[in-house]
Protein backbone atom coordinates (compact mmCIF):
# COMPACT_ATOMS: atom_id res chain seq x y z
CA UNK A 1 0.00 0.00 0.00
CA UNK A 2 1.18 3.47 -1.08
CA UNK A 3 1.49 5.78 1.77
CA UNK A 4 -0.47 8.97 1.19
CA UNK A 5 1.59 11.88 0.89
CA UNK A 6 0.30 15.07 3.48
CA UNK A 7 1.01 18.36 3.13
CA UNK A 8 0.08 19.85 6.57
CA UNK A 9 -0.56 23.20 6.98
CA UNK A 10 0.02 24.71 10.66
CA UNK A 11 -1.12 27.80 11.00
CA UNK A 12 -0.54 30.22 14.01
CA UNK A 13 -3.49 32.55 14.20
CA UNK A 14 -3.92 35.91 15.71
CA UNK A 15 -0.61 36.68 14.93
CA UNK A 16 -0.30 40.61 15.73
CA UNK A 17 -2.84 39.97 18.80
CA UNK A 18 0.34 41.86 21.17
CA UNK A 19 4.46 41.39 21.47
CA UNK A 20 4.06 38.30 23.26
CA UNK A 21 1.96 36.51 20.99
CA UNK A 22 4.09 37.53 18.36
CA UNK A 23 7.15 36.23 20.21
CA UNK A 24 5.87 32.78 21.11
CA UNK A 25 4.20 32.57 17.36
CA UNK A 26 7.93 33.19 15.75
CA UNK A 27 9.80 30.90 18.83
CA UNK A 28 7.13 27.76 17.72
CA UNK A 29 8.10 28.93 13.76
CA UNK A 30 11.63 28.41 14.65
CA UNK A 31 11.29 24.98 16.14
CA UNK A 32 9.46 24.08 13.10
CA UNK A 33 6.16 23.71 14.84
CA UNK A 34 3.88 25.72 12.55
CA UNK A 35 4.88 26.55 9.03
CA UNK A 36 2.33 29.74 8.42
CA UNK A 37 0.89 32.32 10.33
CA UNK A 38 -2.47 34.28 9.70
CA UNK A 39 -2.21 38.24 10.44
CA UNK A 40 -5.09 40.52 12.37
CA UNK A 41 -4.18 43.86 10.99
CA UNK A 42 -5.72 45.61 13.68
CA UNK A 43 -4.36 44.35 16.29
CA UNK A 44 -2.13 46.27 18.47
CA UNK A 45 1.26 44.72 17.53
CA UNK A 46 0.45 44.17 13.83
CA UNK A 47 3.28 46.05 12.26
CA UNK A 48 5.73 44.42 14.29
CA UNK A 49 4.72 40.98 13.33
CA UNK A 50 4.71 41.85 9.70
CA UNK A 51 8.78 43.11 10.35
CA UNK A 52 9.16 39.48 12.03
CA UNK A 53 7.61 37.69 9.09
CA UNK A 54 9.73 39.56 6.97
CA UNK A 55 12.70 39.10 9.29
CA UNK A 56 12.11 34.66 9.72
CA UNK A 57 10.73 34.37 6.13
CA UNK A 58 7.37 33.49 7.66
CA UNK A 59 4.89 32.85 5.44
CA UNK A 60 1.85 34.89 6.16
CA UNK A 61 -1.33 35.16 5.30
CA UNK A 62 -4.74 37.60 6.52
CA UNK A 63 -6.53 36.94 9.32
CA UNK A 64 -9.80 38.89 8.79
CA UNK A 65 -11.18 40.35 11.80
CA UNK A 66 -15.19 41.69 12.06
CA UNK A 67 -15.59 41.18 15.54
CA UNK A 68 -12.56 42.11 17.87
CA UNK A 69 -11.72 45.23 18.74
CA UNK A 70 -11.61 48.44 16.30
CA UNK A 71 -11.99 48.29 12.34
CA UNK A 72 -9.29 49.79 10.30
CA UNK A 73 -10.92 51.76 7.84
CA UNK A 74 -11.17 55.47 8.26
CA UNK A 75 -15.10 56.17 7.49
CA UNK A 76 -15.89 52.97 9.72
CA UNK A 77 -14.19 53.89 13.25
CA UNK A 78 -17.78 56.30 13.87
CA UNK A 79 -21.70 55.57 12.98
CA UNK A 80 -20.88 51.89 11.42
CA UNK A 81 -23.42 49.29 11.57
CA UNK A 82 -20.27 46.93 12.92
CA UNK A 83 -19.73 49.05 15.99
CA UNK A 84 -21.41 48.42 19.23
CA UNK A 85 -22.56 51.34 21.44
CA UNK A 86 -18.81 51.68 22.97
CA UNK A 87 -17.24 52.37 19.19
CA UNK A 88 -16.10 48.65 19.11
CA UNK A 89 -16.61 45.37 16.77
CA UNK A 90 -19.55 43.74 18.46
CA UNK A 91 -17.91 40.65 19.93
CA UNK A 92 -17.72 37.08 18.81
CA UNK A 93 -21.21 36.61 19.87
CA UNK A 94 -22.53 40.00 19.58
CA UNK A 95 -21.38 40.04 15.68
CA UNK A 96 -23.66 36.62 15.15
CA UNK A 97 -26.57 38.49 16.76
CA UNK A 98 -26.29 41.74 14.67
CA UNK A 99 -26.01 39.86 11.62
CA UNK A 100 -29.11 37.49 12.81
CA UNK A 101 -31.15 40.57 13.41
CA UNK A 102 -30.40 41.84 10.12
CA UNK A 103 -28.69 44.68 11.58
CA UNK A 104 -25.43 44.58 9.56
CA UNK A 105 -24.64 46.36 6.80
CA UNK A 106 -22.91 44.33 3.75
CA UNK A 107 -21.22 47.24 2.29
CA UNK A 108 -19.28 48.65 5.12
CA UNK A 109 -18.20 44.70 5.63
CA UNK A 110 -16.74 44.86 1.85
CA UNK A 111 -15.22 48.10 2.59
CA UNK A 112 -14.01 46.70 6.02
CA UNK A 113 -12.78 43.74 4.35
CA UNK A 114 -10.90 45.70 1.66
CA UNK A 115 -9.49 47.58 3.84
CA UNK A 116 -7.78 45.18 5.75
CA UNK A 117 -6.47 43.56 2.32
CA UNK A 118 -4.67 46.91 1.37
CA UNK A 119 -3.08 47.40 5.15
CA UNK A 120 -2.01 43.70 4.76
CA UNK A 121 -0.67 44.65 1.66
CA UNK A 122 1.11 47.90 3.35
CA UNK A 123 2.26 46.19 6.02
CA UNK A 124 4.06 42.87 4.35
CA UNK A 125 4.89 44.63 1.25
CA UNK A 126 2.43 41.65 -1.01
CA UNK A 127 -0.92 40.52 -0.80
CA UNK A 128 -2.13 37.33 1.23
CA UNK A 129 -1.69 34.25 -0.50
CA UNK A 130 -4.71 33.23 2.02
CA UNK A 131 -7.44 34.87 3.85
CA UNK A 132 -9.51 33.40 6.74
CA UNK A 133 -11.87 34.94 9.30
CA UNK A 134 -11.34 35.57 12.93
CA UNK A 135 -13.82 33.67 15.22
CA UNK A 136 -14.65 31.91 11.97
CA UNK A 137 -17.01 35.45 10.65
CA UNK A 138 -15.42 34.48 7.25
CA UNK A 139 -18.16 31.28 6.94
CA UNK A 140 -21.50 33.57 8.29
CA UNK A 141 -24.62 33.96 6.28
CA UNK A 142 -24.35 36.89 4.18
CA UNK A 143 -20.86 37.64 4.66
CA UNK A 144 -19.52 34.96 3.14
CA UNK A 145 -20.94 36.13 -0.26
CA UNK A 146 -18.74 39.42 0.55
CA UNK A 147 -16.18 37.05 1.88
CA UNK A 148 -15.93 35.81 -1.68
CA UNK A 149 -16.23 38.74 -3.48
CA UNK A 150 -13.06 40.33 -2.02
CA UNK A 151 -11.08 37.05 -2.28
CA UNK A 152 -11.77 36.89 -6.15
CA UNK A 153 -11.17 40.74 -7.01
CA UNK A 154 -7.95 40.65 -5.08
CA UNK A 155 -6.90 37.15 -6.92
CA UNK A 156 -6.55 35.67 -2.83
CA UNK A 157 -6.65 31.99 -3.77
CA UNK A 158 -7.04 30.29 -0.82
CA UNK A 159 -9.66 29.90 2.53
CA UNK A 160 -10.16 28.22 5.35
CA UNK A 161 -13.47 25.98 5.47
CA UNK A 162 -13.89 24.75 9.06
CA UNK A 163 -15.48 21.47 8.53
CA UNK A 164 -13.73 19.04 11.32
CA UNK A 165 -13.61 15.49 10.69
CA UNK A 166 -14.17 13.45 14.32
CA UNK A 167 -15.21 16.75 15.58
CA UNK A 168 -18.68 14.96 16.91
CA UNK A 169 -16.54 12.20 18.79
CA UNK A 170 -15.34 14.80 20.86
CA UNK A 171 -16.55 14.35 24.24
CA UNK A 172 -14.38 16.32 25.98
CA UNK A 173 -15.60 19.83 24.73
CA UNK A 174 -18.22 21.39 27.09
CA UNK A 175 -21.39 21.31 25.50
CA UNK A 176 -22.01 25.09 25.39
CA UNK A 177 -18.93 25.15 23.20
CA UNK A 178 -19.83 22.02 21.04
CA UNK A 179 -22.98 24.53 20.15
CA UNK A 180 -20.96 27.04 19.25
CA UNK A 181 -18.49 24.52 16.78
CA UNK A 182 -21.57 22.61 15.43
CA UNK A 183 -23.18 26.01 14.08
CA UNK A 184 -19.71 26.77 12.67
CA UNK A 185 -19.70 23.80 11.13
CA UNK A 186 -23.41 24.14 9.69
CA UNK A 187 -22.31 27.49 8.36
CA UNK A 188 -19.15 26.01 6.77
CA UNK A 189 -21.37 23.32 4.88
CA UNK A 190 -23.54 26.29 3.45
CA UNK A 191 -20.51 27.82 2.15
CA UNK A 192 -18.77 25.31 0.30
CA UNK A 193 -20.54 25.99 -2.91
CA UNK A 194 -20.71 30.24 -2.40
CA UNK A 195 -16.62 29.71 -2.19
CA UNK A 196 -16.55 27.13 -5.01
CA UNK A 197 -18.29 29.50 -7.59
CA UNK A 198 -15.54 32.32 -7.08
CA UNK A 199 -13.05 29.84 -7.34
CA UNK A 200 -11.57 29.69 -4.29
CA UNK A 201 -9.96 26.81 -2.67
CA UNK A 202 -8.94 25.56 0.45
CA UNK A 203 -7.38 22.09 2.22
CA UNK A 204 -8.92 19.23 1.70
CA UNK A 205 -9.55 18.89 5.61
CA UNK A 206 -9.65 21.34 8.78
CA UNK A 207 -8.24 20.60 12.21
CA UNK A 208 -8.25 23.19 15.17
CA UNK A 209 -11.62 23.02 17.05
CA UNK A 210 -11.06 20.28 18.82
CA UNK A 211 -7.44 20.70 19.68
CA UNK A 212 -8.09 24.47 21.15
CA UNK A 213 -6.55 25.81 24.21
CA UNK A 214 -6.49 22.95 27.07
CA UNK A 215 -8.18 20.72 24.68
CA UNK A 216 -4.47 20.59 22.90
CA UNK A 217 -2.34 17.45 23.16
CA UNK A 218 -0.08 15.49 21.55
CA UNK A 219 -2.88 12.59 21.63
CA UNK A 220 -5.63 15.30 20.83
CA UNK A 221 -2.95 15.82 17.46
CA UNK A 222 -1.97 12.57 16.50
CA UNK A 223 -6.04 11.39 16.67
CA UNK A 224 -7.10 14.42 14.59
CA UNK A 225 -3.81 13.81 12.29
CA UNK A 226 -4.83 10.13 12.20
CA UNK A 227 -8.81 10.72 11.86
CA UNK A 228 -8.03 13.04 8.57
CA UNK A 229 -5.38 10.66 6.72
CA UNK A 230 -8.61 8.15 6.94
CA UNK A 231 -10.77 10.14 5.93
CA UNK A 232 -8.26 11.78 2.91
CA UNK A 233 -8.05 8.25 1.97
CA UNK A 234 -11.33 7.50 2.04
CA UNK A 235 -12.27 10.05 -0.07
CA UNK A 236 -9.97 9.66 -2.81
CA UNK A 237 -8.34 5.94 -2.47
CA UNK A 238 -6.73 6.95 -6.08
CA UNK A 239 -5.26 9.93 -4.75
CA UNK A 240 -1.29 9.78 -3.64
CA UNK A 241 -1.36 13.32 -1.98
CA UNK A 242 -3.52 15.03 0.24
CA UNK A 243 -3.42 18.62 2.19
CA UNK A 244 -4.76 19.63 5.92
CA UNK A 245 -4.39 22.78 7.72
CA UNK A 246 -4.19 22.49 11.72
CA UNK A 247 -5.52 25.86 13.28
CA UNK A 248 -3.74 26.86 16.02
CA UNK A 249 -3.21 29.80 18.57
CA UNK A 250 0.76 29.54 20.47
CA UNK A 251 1.89 32.56 22.34
CA UNK A 252 2.81 33.54 25.67
CA UNK A 253 -0.38 35.04 27.65
CA UNK A 254 -0.66 38.77 26.97
CA UNK A 255 -0.11 40.77 29.68
CA UNK A 256 -3.05 44.16 30.27
CA UNK A 257 -2.93 46.72 29.06
CA UNK A 258 -0.74 45.46 26.33
CA UNK A 259 -2.34 43.82 23.28
CA UNK A 260 -5.64 43.16 21.36
CA UNK A 261 -7.21 44.79 18.86
CA UNK A 262 -8.35 48.61 20.48
CA UNK A 263 -9.96 47.41 23.50
CA UNK A 264 -6.44 45.46 25.33
CA UNK A 265 -6.66 41.64 25.52
CA UNK A 266 -9.35 39.26 25.86
CA UNK A 267 -9.53 36.41 28.46
CA UNK A 268 -8.39 33.68 26.25
CA UNK A 269 -4.97 35.91 25.63
CA UNK A 270 -4.32 36.08 28.65
CA UNK A 271 -4.79 32.74 29.61
CA UNK A 272 -2.34 29.37 30.11
CA UNK A 273 -3.81 28.11 27.44
CA UNK A 274 -1.82 30.04 24.48
CA UNK A 275 1.74 28.73 26.32
CA UNK A 276 0.03 25.24 26.50
CA UNK A 277 -0.19 25.00 23.09
CA UNK A 278 2.87 26.36 22.05
CA UNK A 279 4.47 23.78 24.54
CA UNK A 280 2.47 21.01 23.04
CA UNK A 281 3.18 21.81 19.53
CA UNK A 282 6.97 22.31 19.41
CA UNK A 283 7.22 18.67 21.64
CA UNK A 284 9.67 16.54 19.61
CA UNK A 285 7.77 13.53 19.71
CA UNK A 286 4.98 15.47 17.18
CA UNK A 287 7.72 16.46 14.68
CA UNK A 288 8.23 12.35 14.85
CA UNK A 289 5.14 11.49 14.53
CA UNK A 290 4.67 13.99 11.51
CA UNK A 291 7.77 11.88 9.96
CA UNK A 292 6.19 8.41 10.70
CA UNK A 293 2.80 9.19 8.92
CA UNK A 294 4.81 10.67 5.88
CA UNK A 295 3.35 14.25 6.59
CA UNK A 296 5.57 17.30 5.27
CA UNK A 297 4.47 20.95 6.63
CA UNK A 298 4.46 23.50 4.24
CA UNK A 299 2.28 26.63 3.92
CA UNK A 300 -0.43 27.68 1.35
CA UNK A 301 2.20 29.06 -1.32
CA UNK A 302 3.52 25.39 -1.18
CA UNK A 303 0.17 24.14 -2.80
Amino acid sequence: LRMLQVKLIVTGDDFGYCPRRNQGIVDCFLAGAISNVSLLVNGSAAADAAKLARRHNIPIGLHANLSEGSPVCEGLKTNSSLLNQDGFFHGKMGFRTALSKGLLNMSEVKQELKAQVELFHELTGHLPPHMDGHQHVHVLPEVRHVFAEVLEEYGIKYTRVPIEPGLHNCDWIPPSLMDFYLGIEEDSFNTVDVFTKHGIRWPDIYIGLSTMGRNMSVSSIRSAIDSAVLQLTARAPQSSTGTIELMVHPGYPSVPPVGGCGEGPDDFSQSWERLHELQTLIKPELQSHYKSRNIQLCSFKDL
